[in-house]
Protein backbone atom coordinates (compact mmCIF):
# COMPACT_ATOMS: atom_id res chain seq x y z
CA UNK A 1 0.00 0.00 0.00
CA UNK A 2 2.80 2.40 0.91
CA UNK A 3 4.24 2.12 -2.51
CA UNK A 4 1.01 3.31 -4.72
CA UNK A 5 1.00 7.30 -3.60
CA UNK A 6 4.51 6.54 -5.65
CA UNK A 7 3.31 5.00 -8.47
CA UNK A 8 0.38 7.12 -9.09
CA UNK A 9 3.05 9.86 -8.70
CA UNK A 10 5.57 8.23 -11.51
CA UNK A 11 2.12 7.69 -13.85
CA UNK A 12 1.31 11.30 -13.58
CA UNK A 13 5.04 12.42 -14.35
CA UNK A 14 5.07 10.11 -17.40
CA UNK A 15 1.53 11.54 -18.67
CA UNK A 16 2.61 14.67 -18.21
CA UNK A 17 6.26 14.26 -20.48
CA UNK A 18 4.16 12.41 -23.11
CA UNK A 19 1.75 15.60 -23.48
CA UNK A 20 4.68 18.49 -23.31
CA UNK A 21 6.21 15.70 -26.04
CA UNK A 22 3.17 15.70 -27.84
CA UNK A 23 2.18 19.16 -28.27
CA UNK A 24 5.92 20.38 -28.88
CA UNK A 25 6.77 18.10 -31.56
CA UNK A 26 5.56 20.49 -33.97
CA UNK A 27 7.58 23.37 -32.97
CA UNK A 28 10.85 21.05 -32.14
CA UNK A 29 10.51 19.96 -35.79
CA UNK A 30 10.49 23.05 -37.00
CA UNK A 31 13.79 23.62 -34.80
CA UNK A 32 15.53 21.32 -37.00
CA UNK A 33 14.72 22.13 -40.08
CA UNK A 34 15.77 25.61 -39.79
CA UNK A 35 18.86 24.23 -37.85
CA UNK A 36 19.81 22.45 -40.58
CA UNK A 37 18.85 24.23 -43.65
CA UNK A 38 21.38 27.53 -41.52
CA UNK A 39 23.79 24.42 -41.89
CA UNK A 40 23.73 23.91 -45.63
CA UNK A 41 23.69 27.53 -45.97
CA UNK A 42 26.68 27.94 -43.52
CA UNK A 43 28.63 25.51 -45.31
CA UNK A 44 27.86 26.93 -48.91
CA UNK A 45 29.65 30.11 -48.14
CA UNK A 46 33.99 30.36 -48.12
CA UNK A 47 33.46 32.92 -45.69
CA UNK A 48 30.62 31.14 -43.34
CA UNK A 49 32.82 27.27 -43.67
CA UNK A 50 34.95 27.65 -41.01
CA UNK A 51 32.99 28.70 -38.14
CA UNK A 52 30.52 26.00 -39.18
CA UNK A 53 33.16 23.29 -39.22
CA UNK A 54 34.11 24.38 -35.49
CA UNK A 55 30.45 24.14 -35.03
CA UNK A 56 29.69 20.78 -35.77
CA UNK A 57 30.14 19.25 -32.22
CA UNK A 58 28.10 21.42 -31.31
CA UNK A 59 25.84 20.41 -34.30
CA UNK A 60 25.56 16.20 -33.00
CA UNK A 61 25.22 17.16 -29.85
CA UNK A 62 22.22 19.52 -30.27
CA UNK A 63 20.27 16.72 -32.71
CA UNK A 64 20.62 14.32 -29.76
CA UNK A 65 19.64 16.34 -27.29
CA UNK A 66 16.67 17.10 -29.30
CA UNK A 67 16.26 13.27 -29.65
CA UNK A 68 16.75 12.87 -26.23
CA UNK A 69 14.17 15.02 -25.15
CA UNK A 70 11.60 12.80 -26.54
CA UNK A 71 12.62 9.67 -25.68
CA UNK A 72 10.65 8.78 -22.58
CA UNK A 73 11.95 5.74 -20.96
CA UNK A 74 14.51 6.14 -19.50
CA UNK A 75 15.41 2.86 -17.51
CA UNK A 76 18.74 0.91 -16.95
CA UNK A 77 18.17 -0.79 -20.12
CA UNK A 78 18.21 2.62 -22.24
CA UNK A 79 21.40 3.45 -20.38
CA UNK A 80 23.09 0.09 -20.85
CA UNK A 81 22.47 0.76 -24.45
CA UNK A 82 23.52 4.39 -24.95
CA UNK A 83 27.01 3.13 -22.69
CA UNK A 84 27.05 0.56 -24.87
CA UNK A 85 26.74 2.12 -28.46
CA UNK A 86 29.00 4.66 -27.24
CA UNK A 87 31.72 2.90 -26.16
CA UNK A 88 31.42 0.35 -29.26
CA UNK A 89 31.18 2.77 -32.14
CA UNK A 90 34.32 4.79 -30.54
CA UNK A 91 36.10 1.52 -29.83
CA UNK A 92 35.56 0.46 -33.16
CA UNK A 93 37.32 3.95 -34.33
CA UNK A 94 40.44 3.71 -31.95
CA UNK A 95 40.98 0.38 -33.17
CA UNK A 96 40.54 1.40 -36.78
CA UNK A 97 42.96 4.65 -36.70
CA UNK A 98 45.72 2.63 -34.90
CA UNK A 99 45.87 -0.51 -36.64
CA UNK A 100 43.24 0.11 -39.93
CA UNK A 101 41.11 -2.88 -38.89
CA UNK A 102 37.75 -2.92 -39.33
CA UNK A 103 37.49 0.12 -41.43
CA UNK A 104 40.57 0.78 -42.96
CA UNK A 105 43.94 3.48 -42.39
CA UNK A 106 42.47 6.86 -42.18
CA UNK A 107 43.21 9.79 -39.55
CA UNK A 108 40.67 12.43 -38.07
CA UNK A 109 41.39 16.09 -38.09
CA UNK A 110 40.97 18.63 -35.78
CA UNK A 111 37.32 19.53 -36.58
CA UNK A 112 34.97 17.14 -34.61
CA UNK A 113 36.88 18.91 -31.50
CA UNK A 114 38.92 16.51 -28.03
CA UNK A 115 40.50 13.68 -29.04
CA UNK A 116 41.32 10.78 -26.89
CA UNK A 117 43.70 8.25 -28.57
CA UNK A 118 43.39 10.27 -31.79
CA UNK A 119 39.89 9.77 -31.58
CA UNK A 120 37.06 12.88 -31.35
CA UNK A 121 35.04 11.82 -28.24
CA UNK A 122 32.32 12.89 -30.70
CA UNK A 123 31.96 9.93 -32.86
CA UNK A 124 30.90 8.04 -30.14
CA UNK A 125 28.12 10.27 -30.19
CA UNK A 126 27.75 10.11 -33.68
CA UNK A 127 27.34 6.08 -33.19
CA UNK A 128 24.73 6.47 -30.47
CA UNK A 129 22.94 9.01 -32.66
CA UNK A 130 23.07 7.03 -36.11
CA UNK A 131 22.08 3.46 -34.08
CA UNK A 132 19.41 5.33 -32.36
CA UNK A 133 17.56 6.89 -35.68
CA UNK A 134 17.80 3.83 -37.51
CA UNK A 135 16.78 1.29 -35.14
CA UNK A 136 13.94 3.97 -34.20
CA UNK A 137 12.82 2.88 -38.00
CA UNK A 138 12.56 -0.06 -38.19
CA UNK A 139 11.53 -1.15 -34.79
CA UNK A 140 7.83 -1.55 -35.32
CA UNK A 141 7.91 -2.42 -38.98
CA UNK A 142 10.09 -5.52 -38.24
CA UNK A 143 9.60 -7.94 -36.12
CA UNK A 144 12.76 -10.52 -36.41
CA UNK A 145 15.99 -9.12 -34.63
CA UNK A 146 18.41 -9.74 -37.22
CA UNK A 147 16.50 -8.86 -40.16
CA UNK A 148 16.23 -5.65 -38.12
CA UNK A 149 19.46 -5.23 -37.38
CA UNK A 150 20.43 -6.36 -41.01
CA UNK A 151 18.21 -3.51 -42.08
CA UNK A 152 19.62 -0.81 -40.22
CA UNK A 153 22.79 -1.68 -40.29
CA UNK A 154 22.64 -1.10 -43.97
CA UNK A 155 20.57 1.72 -43.87
CA UNK A 156 23.76 3.19 -41.87
CA UNK A 157 26.20 2.27 -44.96
CA UNK A 158 24.05 3.76 -47.44
CA UNK A 159 24.03 7.19 -44.75
CA UNK A 160 27.94 6.77 -44.46
CA UNK A 161 28.10 6.52 -48.22
CA UNK A 162 26.23 10.34 -48.55
CA UNK A 163 28.30 11.46 -45.44
CA UNK A 164 31.70 10.31 -46.34
CA UNK A 165 32.41 13.35 -49.71
CA UNK A 166 30.99 15.52 -47.45
CA UNK A 167 33.20 14.63 -44.33
CA UNK A 168 36.46 14.37 -46.41
CA UNK A 169 35.85 17.62 -47.73
CA UNK A 170 34.97 19.44 -44.40
CA UNK A 171 37.99 17.79 -43.10
CA UNK A 172 36.57 15.54 -40.30
CA UNK A 173 38.80 12.45 -41.24
CA UNK A 174 41.02 11.56 -44.42
CA UNK A 175 41.88 8.42 -46.07
CA UNK A 176 45.55 7.28 -46.86
CA UNK A 177 45.47 7.88 -50.80
CA UNK A 178 42.20 9.76 -51.08
CA UNK A 179 40.56 6.42 -51.49
CA UNK A 180 38.05 5.37 -49.53
CA UNK A 181 38.20 1.48 -49.51
CA UNK A 182 35.22 -0.85 -49.81
CA UNK A 183 36.67 -2.38 -46.18
CA UNK A 184 35.26 0.80 -44.88
CA UNK A 185 31.35 -0.05 -45.28
CA UNK A 186 32.11 -3.46 -44.46
CA UNK A 187 33.53 -2.27 -41.33
CA UNK A 188 30.26 0.13 -41.14
CA UNK A 189 27.92 -2.87 -41.65
CA UNK A 190 29.18 -5.21 -38.56
CA UNK A 191 30.02 -2.76 -36.13
CA UNK A 192 26.71 -0.89 -36.69
CA UNK A 193 24.60 -4.42 -36.82
CA UNK A 194 26.25 -5.55 -33.54
CA UNK A 195 25.16 -1.80 -32.03
CA UNK A 196 21.56 -2.74 -33.69
CA UNK A 197 21.14 -6.11 -31.90
CA UNK A 198 22.03 -4.83 -28.65
CA UNK A 199 18.94 -1.74 -29.27
CA UNK A 200 16.88 -4.82 -30.34
CA UNK A 201 17.18 -6.40 -27.22
CA UNK A 202 17.46 -3.55 -24.88
CA UNK A 203 14.02 -4.03 -22.95
CA UNK A 204 12.95 0.00 -22.97
CA UNK A 205 9.91 2.10 -24.92
CA UNK A 206 11.60 2.90 -28.29
CA UNK A 207 8.60 5.06 -29.31
CA UNK A 208 10.13 8.68 -29.88
CA UNK A 209 8.17 11.32 -31.99
CA UNK A 210 11.24 13.56 -33.48
CA UNK A 211 13.31 10.29 -34.49
CA UNK A 212 11.81 9.76 -38.05
CA UNK A 213 12.15 13.43 -39.29
CA UNK A 214 15.64 14.23 -37.42
CA UNK A 215 16.58 11.49 -39.58
CA UNK A 216 15.21 12.60 -42.58
CA UNK A 217 16.87 16.10 -42.30
CA UNK A 218 20.01 14.48 -41.39
CA UNK A 219 20.01 12.34 -44.57
CA UNK A 220 19.36 15.90 -46.47
CA UNK A 221 21.48 17.55 -45.38
CA UNK A 222 24.46 15.78 -46.19
CA UNK A 223 22.78 14.75 -49.37
CA UNK A 224 22.26 18.31 -50.44
CA UNK A 225 26.08 19.32 -48.93
CA UNK A 226 27.42 16.38 -51.63
CA UNK A 227 26.20 18.98 -54.22
CA UNK A 228 27.14 21.73 -52.75
CA UNK A 229 30.88 21.67 -51.62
Amino acid sequence: MSYRPLEKSESKIEKAVQGIQEHKSGLFKLIISVFYLVGIIGMSFPVLKPYFQALTPFHLLLSLGILLLFHSDWNRYFMGFSISAYLIGFGSEVLGVHTGFPFGNYEYGSVLGIKLLDVPLMIGVNWLLLVYLTGNLFEKRVDNDFLAAALGAGLMVIIDFIIEPVAIGLEFWSWEGEIIPLSNYMGWFVVAYFIHLIYRRAMFEKKNLISGFLLLNLIIFFAVLNFIL
